[in-house]
């Protein structure tokens, strides 16, 4: 069984941003923690939306199936934040997957301890709205990247936001630190797996980047800025 985190872990949360001791205590003791290993689904799309969940340790992506079995890659989640929440308010229903892509450990509220969380401490529901809110901004910039721009900027877009979410300092440049796959990629820029591979083999051969083993490196963060903001090529240093 899974030990209850210290309330101190919610308290970088968003949301639980503004709360008191007393209150963050309260929700960790109505919470139920759970341990996923990789690999392992935390909910399955089109289930029951029974729960709210936040993240204390790993990763999870949501993938969404279209009718024609066709995948896309929403997001991934870090620690500290939510997912799985929005559904509680709207249609009752996970609109996605969520599959942890490394081990995880998760907080989650019944529905009904979650609403109840809300109303005994407003700032809850307004932390949720604004979260909602800049998720809404983030699928709003990528519909119209799918929409208006060609797809090696979709890339460098999507590889730009990964490492401003889980990019860490190597000695090779920023590494996006959990593993992250091809068809990963393509699921999120709305491209195939062909050509993603090959333009991460392009940007490879330039330098750009470095990937391999589900892993993936930004060795010229300015030059993928420059491709994803369509700004004339950053020169190369004799």
């Amino acid at each position: 069984m899974t030990p209850p985190p210290d309330p101190a872990s919610l308290r970088g949360m968003p949301l639980f941003a503004g709360l008191d001791g007393a209150a963050l205590a309260e929700a960790v003791a109505l919470a139920r923690p759970r341990r996923h290993a990789r690999g392992t689904a935390v909910f399955a799309q089109g289930e029951p939306a029974a729960a709210g969940h936040a993240l204390i340790d790993g990763r999870v992506k949501i993938v969404q199936t279209g009718p024609d079995g066709q995948q896309v890659v929403m997001r991934f989640i870090g620690p500290g934040e939510m997912f799985g929440t929005l559904a509680i308010f709207t249609d009752g229903l996970y609109p996605a997957d969520a599959v942890a892509v490394a081990d995880c450990v998760e907080l989650s509220w019944p529905a009904a301890t979650m609403t109840e969380l809300m109303d005994r401490h407003p700032a809850i529901a307004r932390n949720a709205l604004s979260i909602v809110g800049g998720r809404l901004r983030e699928l709003q910039n990528r519909l119209r990247e799918v929409a208006t721009e060609r797809v090696e900027r979709r890339i460098a877009h999507a590889l730009l936001r990964l490492v401003r979410q889980a990019g860490r300092r190597v000695e090779a440049g920023v590494e996006i630190d959990f593993p992250l796959s091809r068809q990963d990629v393509a699921e999120m820029t709305g491209t195939t797996l062909h050509t993603v591979s090959r333009t991460l083999s392009a940007w490879e051969s330039q330098g750009i980047v470095e990937s391999g083993r589900q892993q993936v490196v930004i060795r010229k963060p300015h030059a993928l800025v420059a491709i994803a903001e369509d700004l004339p090529p950053v020169p190369r240093r004799e």
